[in-house]
């Protein structure tokens, strides 16, 4: 156990962020897992729209990498494009 003040502050201040970096992946986690779940197209562009504006803000932060964000950005997208040709197909 820590013993000086500022290792006590520390420990506070570490769980704090950590808390708060834990709830801003599980917000872009479920935001993917409703694109994905989506089937209509309006629908999906809707949440990717708001998706791709949460994801922007984590990385903004540095919650979650640059890059990750655009790979994360990038295969919600090719998903919403797959769902277009395939309603043209149909």
């Amino acid at each position: 156990m820590a013993q000086h003040k500022s290792a006590k502050k520390r420990i506070k201040t570490s769980e704090k962020k950590r808390l708060r970096n834990k709830a801003a992946i599980s917000k872009v986690k479920t935001l993917i897992k409703k694109v994905y779940e989506t089937e209509d197209k309006a629908t999906a562009e809707k949440i990717l729209k708001e998706a791709t504006k949460v994801i922007d803000k984590t990385a903004a932060k540095g919650r979650i990498h640059k890059n990750n964000a655009a790979r994360k950005k990038s295969a919600l997208t090719k998903h919403i494009n797959k769902l277009t040709v395939s309603e043209k197909a149909e």
